[in-house]
C-alpha cells in the first residue's frame, strides 16, 4: 500500500507536514517517488511513528534521531544476517552443526 504525504499525516496525528518534511529531507525516513510525490509505503509508516515517539513522548533531540536510527538499522541489519547464518547451519550436515555446537560451547565458556 502507498501512502501520500498526507496520508502519513493523517495517521501520525499531530505530526505536521512540515516535521514529515524535514525528516524526509535528512534521510530519516526514505520513501519512494511516486508520479504525485513521496509514496509511502507500511515501514516507513512505522519509521515516521517512531521518530514521533523519540521527538515527542521521549523529548530526544534533533542530534540524537540520527543517531538512534543508524543504532536501529544496524540492529535489523544485523538480525537479518543472523537469519541468513542460521540457514547457513541448519543446511550442513548433521555431524558439521554438531561439531559447530561444540565448538561455539567451548568458545562461551571460555576454552577456545
Amino acid at each position: 500500500m502507498r501512502l501520500s504525504e498526507r496520508d502519513v499525516v493523517a495517521s501520525v496525528g499531530q505530526l505536521s507536514l512540515t516535521h514529515l518534511r524535514l525528516w524526509v529531507s535528512e534521510g530519516w525516513v526514505a520513501p519512494a517517488q511516486g508520479e504525485a510525490g513521496p509514496a509511502f509505503d507500511e515501514i516507513d509508516l512505522a519509521r515516521v511513528r517512531l521518530i514521533w515517539q523519540l521527538r515527542s513522548e521521549m523529548d530526544l533531540n534533533e542530534e540524537a534521531i540520527p543517531v538512534v536510527l543508524s543504532l536501529i538499522d544496524q540492529i535489523h541489519g544485523l538480525r537479518q544476517e543472523l537469519r541468513t547464518l542460521a540457514g547457513a547451519v541448519d543446511d550442513l550436515p548433521a555431524d558439521s552443526r554438531a561439531h559447530l555446537r561444540r565448538a561455539l560451547g567451548k568458545r562461551r565458556q571460555g576454552e577456545g
